[in-house]
Parts: structure tokens; sequence; C-alpha cells
């Protein structure tokens, strides 16, 4: 969510072993979705490059959940110019043309690791991102701090066991209030090397 040079922006492009990346807004009480998905606390700060952030990402992968709430926004779940895979056991590939449905993190996160490519978003999901940071899927947390409490909703991290994290980076944006913090994960308790 922060500037980078165009250097460091493309430095993936092309590239092999591209950066998984948890990007997302947050409550100040640690909540990205409202209880019912709700997302209209987020405030939309003009000194955001929303199309310099969406230009570091050609792949993006939701949980189930994440998926239906975007779906039922319209646009059928795609995203223009991203591939989109949507980590489910229970949603059939040919009732979701837009998207790729699939169900074994590992083998394929392994598989768009290995492609050229930029960096994959994880967008959305909680619950999708605890799985993936206890199998060692995940390089950064990036989070949008948004001025509000929430008092209930989806949690940025559902239960589990502790995360160590880097911080890379930083930015406040003072006219709305949004404070922007971009940590490496550096180890997960547990989690599996990646290889």
């Amino acid at each position: 969510m922060r500037r980078k040079t165009r250097e460091s922006r493309h430095k993936n492009a092309g590239h092999p072993n591209r950066r998984v990346r948890y990007a997302v807004a947050m409550s100040l009480d640690g909540f990205i979705a409202g209880p019912g998905g709700e997302a209209d606390w987020i405030v939309m700060d003009p000194e955001i490059d929303f199309k310099e952030i969406y230009s570091q990402f050609d792949t993006m992968v939701m949980g189930r959940r994440t998926f239906e709430v975007v779906k039922g926004a319209g646009g059928g779940g795609s995203t223009p110019d991203m591939q989109v895979f949507v980590f489910s056991r229970t949603l059939r590939q040919e009732d979701h043309p837009g998207v790729t449905i699939v169900n074994d993190p590992e083998r394929v996160m392994a598989e768009l690791r290995a492609k050229p490519g930029k960096d994959v978003w994880l967008w959305g999901g909680g619950s999708l991102f605890r799985s993936f940071a206890e199998l060692g899927l995940v390089d950064t947390v990036e989070v949008a701090v948004m001025p509000v409490l929430l008092g209930e909703g989806v949690p940025l991290l559902p239960p589990a066991g502790r995360v160590t994290l880097r911080l890379k980076g930083h930015r406040l944006y003072a006219r709305m209030g949004i404070m922007s913090l971009e940590y490496a994960i550096v180890q997960r308790r547990g989690a599996k090397r990646r290889r």
C-alpha cells in the first residue's frame, strides 16, 4: 500500500518466486469486514494511488466466503487484468467460468510462484490468510488501518499461533487518518518452510 519506485515495483515482473502479499484494509480494532461482510467503512483517500497498487499484481487468490461477497457485488467475481483463484472445497468450476476454483494451497501456490509474473494478492479472508501463514505461503502483511472501530466483524486473523513480523515500511495519509503498514513475515511458529 505504500509507494514503491518503478524499479522495485516491477522487480518481479517476468521473474519466478514472486511474493504472496496479504494486502487488506482493517479497522483500528482489528476487523477486515463488518459482521455481514460490510466494507462501507473503508475510507477512499484521494492520496492513495489505487491504479499503481493494482499494477503490482496480476494474480489474486481468495477464499470462498470472500468470493461470494465479491460476486454478490457484481461482475461474477472476476477482476480485469488479473487471474483469480478461489480456494474452496464446495464450489464447482463449471458454475464459475470467470475464475479458477482450486483446493490444494501448497501445490497451487508453488505453481504460481514458479511462473513468471507480478506479485500475488491474497485478497480478503482472514481464515485463508491464517491457513496460508500456517503453511508458510505468505511473504508480507500489508494493512491499511482505517480510522473506525467496528466492535465486531471478520478479524484480520482468526485465533492462531504466533507470527513474527518485521516492519518494512509505513505511511500516514493524514488527510483521511489512514495509516498504511507493511510487514515481512519473518517466521510463523510451527510453519512449514518454503523450499
